[in-house]
């Protein structure tokens, strides 16, 4: 079965072709990074007009790679929820009309689920259950997979994503707008251990997480450096930073292991690219004896493949659309 599949939910505009929910035939990928990094922050109208501007033209590249015609299409699938409103309405209108034209059926796929299946591309032996840590620039979930549409929060953020800390983080210490990447690099210059940082509990709820303290902390620790004249050891807070980033979520993973008993664990979004985040996480999984799966890099951030893969799932289980399909931008990954 090969589904055209498109993601839309924030400042990359993807397209991709994937065949029975495993092979990857196409993944194009407009990214808007140059235009949104001169704001420091994605500008959601900009962003949902570029996302007008190319996603035809990416449609049509992403067919040609995977050497289909429309003809070939069986199904579409499209994110339908989480994200920037005006971003996924474009998605989601431009899918609705291509499925209509195509008379093939139209797959609604939650954008955390797809990151989560992009695992399932990278791993042919992986199924579920399995405990997913997903965690991007909107969301920062801890997720019981029982099985492909079957899922369950155990944890989560109650402020702000870890993804997002990391760009104001990188914000407050000159570097460039995506912040991850940049961190992550200048992390590498320090062994850390300079600055202490905040690490956060929420009364009652031991695998939900807080994250808006330690971003305040680094723009405090910024500040103050400025207003008394002392020279900021740059690389050491980014060290020091995602390594309280990643002494909140590896903890938190393995007690959700111990309760649930799964025995493998799944990395998703685009903070698992962290490397930081994926040598504390293999080390953990591995003393816990539980198996862990971390995506390649190509597949941690937002791209079509991974719809692509989950809206497979999604049509066995009998969950597709009409053309009254809506948009959210808040949705719980369960519905």
């Amino acid at each position: 079965m090969k589904i055209l599949a498109f993601e839309s939910s924030c400042d990359e505009t993807a397209v991709a072709v994937v065949e029975d929910g495993r092979r990857i035939l196409s993944d194009a990928i407009a990214s808007q990074v140059d235009i949104h990094a001169l704001y420091g922050g994605v500008v959601p109208e900009i962003a949902s007009r570029k996302h007008v501007e190319v996603i035809a033209a990416l449609t049509e590249q992403a067919l040609r790679e995977a050497n289909c015609t429309r003809a070939d299409i069986d199904a579409v699938a499209v994110t339908y929820a989480p994200g920037l409103i005006g971003a996924v309405l474009v998605g989601l209108s431009f899918a609705k009309s291509v499925a209509f034209a195509l008379g093939v059926p139209l797959i609604p796929v939650h954008h955390i689920r797809g990151h989560i299946a992009a695992n399932y591309l990278a791993f042919p032996e992986l199924e579920p259950p399995l405990l997913a840590l997903a965690i991007s620039g909107g969301n920062t979930l801890i997720v019981d997979v029982r099985d492909y549409t079957d899922m369950e929060i155990l944890g989560a953020t109650r402020d702000d994503a870890a993804g997002e800390c990391f760009d104001k983080a990188a914000r407050v210490l000159g570097l460039p707008y995506p912040g991850g990447k940049p961190m992550d690099e200048l992390a590498q210059g320090s062994a850390g251990g300079v600055y202490q940082l905040p690490h956060a509990h929420v009364e009652g709820a031991p695998l939900d997480m807080s994250f808006s303290g330690l971003k305040t902390a680094v723009v405090n620790l910024a500040h103050h450096a400025q207003q008394v004249g002392q020279e900021l050891d740059r690389a050491a807070l980014a060290r020091d930073f995602a390594q309280a980033v990643s002494d909140t979520l590896v903890p938190r993973v393995l007690e959700a292991v111990r309760q649930t008993g799964r025995k493998a664990v799944a990395a998703a979004g685009g903070v698992a690219a962290n490397s930081i985040i994926r040598g504390d996480l293999e080390r953990a999984c591995a003393a816990e004896g539980c198996k862990l799966y971390l995506p390649p890099l190509r597949l941690c951030g937002d791209n079509g493949a991974m719809i692509g893969a989950q809206g497979y799932y999604e049509y066995l289980a009998g969950h597709t659309a009409g053309m009254d399909l809506n948009a959210y931008a808040t949705r719980d990954i369960g519905m």
